[in-house]
């Protein structure tokens, strides 16, 4: 737990919204969201009914003898929200982040599954 003191000395990251791409397949959706220099521990995401929140904290490591003379890849924070219909099985939702990539995987509810219908013989 933060106390008041820690709320006013950490510092604001600059926020970013992350690159993403969205398929979708007979399984269901698949999110890829860009997160270089976020690691397991930097990341969240959150369900609230229907807006998955997607939030990662990138803090690169500081050389103490070092002059920084230029800088790309600077500390940040990526948030990125998505809005779910009642297709997707909440219970089913999985995170896999791997190298700085997050796969999200949002299965189809069974009833929008496709079906083969079996043709009874009459």
């Amino acid at each position: 737990m933060t106390n008041d003191l820690e709320k006013k000395t950490t510092p604001t990251l600059p926020r970013f919204r992350p690159n993403t791409d969205v398929l979708e397949r007979e399984d269901g959706f698949h999110i890829f969201v860009d997160m270089p220099g976020v690691g397991k521990d930097g990341l969240s995401i959150d369900l609230r009914e229907n807006e998955l929140e997607v939030r990662g904290r990138a803090v690169y490591p500081r050389e103490e003898n070092a002059k920084a003379l230029h800088v790309e890849f600077g500390d940040g924070e990526y948030v990125r929200t998505f809005t779910i219909s009642d297709g997707v099985d909440r219970e089913g939702i999985r995170a896999t982040l791997k190298k700085g990539l997050l796969e999200l995987f949002l299965p189809k509810a069974a009833r929008l599954k496709p079906r083969r219908i079996e043709i009874l013989a009459g």
